[in-house]
């Protein structure tokens, strides 16, 4: 079994290579520490499983995983995240993942979720699988945040946090004019005029 790991947390890295080894004492294990040696990586290799968390220098994680797919799309991988469910799992599987960790639970269920991805099923917890039936339903008092592109999210997030735009557009190597242009069409969806109430909105909505 080939796997590759992506994390730029040294720690993260040596802890899922430890738990794996002990699981799969043949297995080849290699690691990347941001979104460009992940896909260099993914793109000039064969794995059997790719295991990424979501927030990463570079590109934000959906946007490589979308690439990753289009890329391999037969390479299964699983989304290893400190993002509680709600945030990202429902964007990570229609975006072509087999599964969504949360690095909390990763100690305990990392190998259940190799072993079932491997055997060519999805690992969805009973928590993934009740936010996907509640995404299904059309349901008009969803938050205005679920209609935002994953880009746009990715970027309210960033924003909400107290990041400048600048620290933005280099976290995803993106322009400064970009990241503005992603930031008026989130307060234009979000019917928000300021910074302060856009804290305020995720603050509220629990994504910061």
């Amino acid at each position: 079994m080939k796997v590759l790991i992506a994390d730029d947390h040294t720690i993260v890295r040596e802890g899922l290579k430890r738990i794996l080894l002990e699981a799969f004492p043949f297995c080849e294990i290699h690691d990347v520490s941001d979104a460009a040696n992940l896909l260099k990586k993914a793109f000039s290799e064969k794995w059997d499983i790719i295991i990424s968390d979501i927030s990463m220098p570079g590109q934000s994680g959906i946007e490589v995983l979308k690439q990753i797919k289009e890329h391999a799309p037969l390479v299964p991988v699983l989304i290893l995240s400190m993002h509680s469910p709600e945030q990202y799992a429902v964007r990570s599987i229609k975006a072509g993942a087999s599964g969504y960790l949360t690095k909390e639970s990763a100690p305990f269920e990392l190998v259940n979720a190799v072993e079932k991805i491997l055997g060519g099923k999805k690992y969805i917890t009973p928590q993934v699988a009740e936010i996907l039936a509640e995404s299904i339903e059309q349901n008009v008092d969803k938050p205005p945040h679920e209609i935002l592109s994953d880009r746009e999210f990715e970027v309210l997030k960033l924003l909400a946090s107290g990041q400048s735009i600048s620290k933005i557009g280099e976290a995803l190597s993106l322009s400064v004019n970009t990241i503005s242009t992603y930031r008026a069409r989130i307060m234009e969806k979000l019917n928000i005029h300021n910074n302060a109430n856009l804290v305020k909105y995720a603050m509220k909505q629990g994504l910061i």
